[in-house]
């Protein structure tokens, strides 16, 4: 079984040598991964290809033009993916927020699932332990907030560490998705339920980034806000 790992990234070079190599430490036979890079002006892209002539046939990168967002860099990467003859695919960021070594454990839970997610709202998940409580309290909230409007029956809506298994990708209208900041993951999984695909949450611990700057802004936060109510009328076919 081979699995594929895409991970977007924008200004993340302390952290991608880092995270390449808590990836293949791992216990898995076949990992490859795959880079997005939207042009990082502090050379993770050089980085990222550095990384890729040390790890021979293991490491892609695909440079884009300019900082053009996750949702798009996602759908690109899935794209590429899916043609290539990987098991599963894992979405996940470059920043450790999301744990490496729970890879493992998802790839396991695959047996039982389309989909797996790392989840911070399941029990035993949990934010990070620094996070004061009004942050908490907003990513709570944002998750609640699409959950109720969407119905949606998992708990971490809106998280971003996700395992797929190819096929389910390849059946997914990943032409029709349309997001492109965070609000993305919830489209990706709002489709992926109204299809009927068999979602398993796994709990992780979701850390605050050490290195680098966080991406999101109010830009974001607005199209979140926005979106999750288009959704319903945009899929209402499914």
């Amino acid at each position: 079984m081979s699995t594929a790992i895409v991970i977007p990234t924008y200004n993340e070079a302390e952290n991608l040598p880092r995270m390449v190599e808590a990836l293949f430490a791992l216990p898995i036979d076949d990992l490859r991964i795959l880079v997005m890079d939207d042009y990082s002006p502090d050379g993770t892209g050089q980085i990222a290809e550095e990384l890729g002539a040390g790890h021979s046939g293991k490491i892609r990168v695909i440079h884009r033009p300019g900082k053009m967002g996750l949702g798009s860099a996602y759908i690109s990467g899935f794209k590429e993916l899916i043609k290539t003859d990987a098991d599963y695919i894992v979405q996940m960021d470059a920043d450790f927020s999301h744990p490496p070594e729970k890879v493992v454990e998802m790839i396991a839970a695959a047996a039982n699932a389309d989909i797996v997610l790392g989840s911070r709202y399941v029990r035993g998940g949990r934010l990070d332990d620094e996070w004061p409580l009004w942050r908490k309290a907003l990513s709570s909230f944002g998750n609640l907030y699409a959950r109720t409007i969407l119905n949606g029956s998992v708990r971490d809506l809106t998280g971003g560490f996700r395992l797929w298994k190819r096929e389910i990708l390849a059946a997914m209208p990943l032409d029709r998705v349309r997001s492109n900041g965070y609000v993305f993951q919830v489209e990706m999984l709002y489709v992926a339920q109204k299809l009927g695909f068999k979602v398993v949450e796994i709990p992780i611990y979701f850390a605050e980034r050490k290195f680098g700057e966080s991406k999101m802004n109010l830009s974001i936060q607005l199209e979140a806000a926005t979106r999750v109510w288009q959704l319903r009328s945009r899929y209402r076919d499914l």
